[in-house]
Formats: C-alpha cells, structure tokens, sequence
C-alpha cells in the first residue's frame, strides 16, 4: 500500500499541470491569510461589536486579549509570506495546518456554515499542499517566475492598504474606487508569470536544440 501511495505521489509530482496548480494554490491560500494577519497586527476587530452570538462572543474575546490577537495574526501573516514566495513554501503549508485546523473545526462549532464552508476547502488545499512536499519532486516549473508573481501581489495589496488607510476588504464591486483596479489586476499576474515561464521554456527548449545540432 505504501509502495502504491509513493507512486502515486511520484506520478503526480512529474505532472507540470499538477505543479502549476500547486504553485498557484500556494498564491491563493497565501493571500488569503493576509488581510486576517493584517487585521490583527494592527489590533482591530474582526467583526463588529455590535454584533453577539456564539460565534461573534468568541471573536470578541479573541480580540480582547491584546498580544495573542497580534501574535496570532503575525503568525498569518508569516504564513502568507512563506506561501506567496513559493521558497519556503513546505513550511508555509506545515505552519497554515493547525490555523486552519482550528479555525474550521471552530466555524462548525459555531454553526457558521459559509464561512465554515470556505475554511473546509482551505483545510483541503492546505492538506494537500503538505502531501505535495511530501517527497521531493523534479522542477517543472520556474519558481523564481512565480516568486516574483508572490511578492508583486504582497506588494500591490500592501499598496492598496496604504493608499485607502486601512485594511481592504472590498464588499461587491467598488468601480468607483480606483484602489478596486488594483485587486482587478492582481489575478491578471498569475496569467503574466505563466505566459513569461512558457516564453522562458520554449526559449531555452531552442538554445538546446541549437547545441543538440551543431554537435
């Protein structure tokens, strides 16, 4: 059995459409803890105070302790780094587990459904992307492409925070924003590094053919 599931592993790792996915589940998951992590750095609530219920009693305590609050989001945030820049990302992945971990099982705890809903299928891609770094793999695509596509999205949301003075979160379609475009052009960029790493290939796919002919 163990055999069978380390062949499969392998099969899967030799895959390049299967390490694209990888690559940019990594940006997707990444980004997701980064308005979370930065949220609670800063110290502001993650629901409104008005608001109580099981689940919303606990987020208010939660922000009420202070530095655990922060830590917690400074760890978010170290999460996403390490995801979105694809180097570390095998650690990313190994610390995003347990914080999704609770977090899942604590919106289903709370009835929470959506939300709970969107938690189980980051706990998926996060288990996933442990089974990944599992074993290592031949390199299929060009990581320093795709880190690149992770620092570029960090630094354009970390511009468009600044610009707007607070953490952005748009609610629907806010096409009078111009700070909306931003997030409009940020899924762009996968599609930018995907076409750039094809343009790398082929180019060097060439250079070799040229080599392989004049020998």
């Amino acid at each position: 059995m163990r055999e069978r599931l380390e062949r499969l592993h392998a099969r899967a790792r030799g895959a390049r459409w299967l390490s694209l996915v990888v690559v940019n589940l990594r940006l997707l998951i990444g980004f997701a803890f980064v308005p979370a992590g930065l949220k609670k750095i800063f110290g502001q609530p993650f629901t409104d105070p008005d608001k109580s219920g099981t689940f919303h009693d606990f987020l208010h305590a939660f922000h009420a302790t202070g530095g655990f609050y922060r830590f917690v989001g400074a760890l978010q945030l170290l999460v996403a780094v390490l995801l979105m820049t694809q180097r570390w990302a095998r650690w990313g992945a190994w610390m995003a587990l347990p914080i999704i971990t609770a977090i899942m099982v604590f919106c289903w705890s709370t009835s929470v459904v959506p939300t709970a809903i969107v938690a189980t299928m980051i706990f998926c891609g996060v288990v996933g992307l442990v089974v990944w770094d599992a074993r290592p793999g031949p390199a299929l695509v060009d990581e320093r492409v795709w880190q690149v596509c992770g620092v570029a999205i960090l630094v354009l949301y970390l511009a468009a925070c600044a610009a707007t003075g607070e953490i952005y979160r748009p609610r629907g379609a806010e096409w009078g924003r111009p700070v909306y475009y931003v997030l409009v052009v940020m899924p762009l960029l996968p599609v930018a590094a995907l076409l750039i790493e094809r343009r790398g290939r082929r180019r060097h796919a060439a250079i070799d053919g040229e080599i392989a002919g004049g020998r």
